[in-house]
């Protein structure tokens, strides 16, 4: 066999698509470039995402503004008038505060706030309190403790 002999196999070229010979072989009229302007020339295309000048998706849609700290810790609030179901004299934790139902999580640093009132003497300790809540806790003749967290504020 000699070079001039090779063929490839049958099935494996097809034949060249001759375009724009009438609407009866299917590549007639525009010849399969779609419709008359700017995308049936050759040449450079519009720009990624344009859409003829129509205000664009991007923003069509509502946007998320501003900026969003990673670092930003969430507190869990917790108010004073939480901790009238607890005796005198207990010790308020984040873990005694989830036994209680009164948080969610024990894993999420808990702040306390000052609304309600204090009447019982008790020991809270906290990641984070407002002024006025110390100032009624101690005016009830308890202590208040921050709890040191690490970096993440955990």
């Amino acid at each position: 066999m000699q070079a001039h002999q090779l063929r490839p196999p049958k099935g494996a070229t097809h034949a060249r698509k001759r375009v724009g010979r009438g609407n009866a072989s299917g590549t007639g009229t525009f010849a399969g470039k779609g419709g008359k302007g700017q995308t049936e020339r050759s040449g450079k295309k519009p720009r990624r995402h344009f859409e003829g000048g129509q205000t664009p998706l991007m923003r069509r849609l509502p946007s998320k503004r501003g900026f969003v700290s990673p670092f930003r810790v969430e507190y869990t609030p917790v108010n004073l008038r939480d901790l009238d179901r607890f005796e005198a004299g207990a010790e308020i934790t984040p873990e005694t505060l989830k036994a209680a139902g009164i948080v969610s999580s024990a894993r999420n640093p808990v702040k306390l706030l000052g609304d309600g009132e204090l009447d019982r003497k008790l020991t809270v300790r906290v990641h984070k309190f407002s002024t006025v809540a110390k100032e009624k806790v101690e005016a009830a003749g308890g202590t208040i403790e921050e709890i040191t967290t690490d970096g993440n504020g955990k």
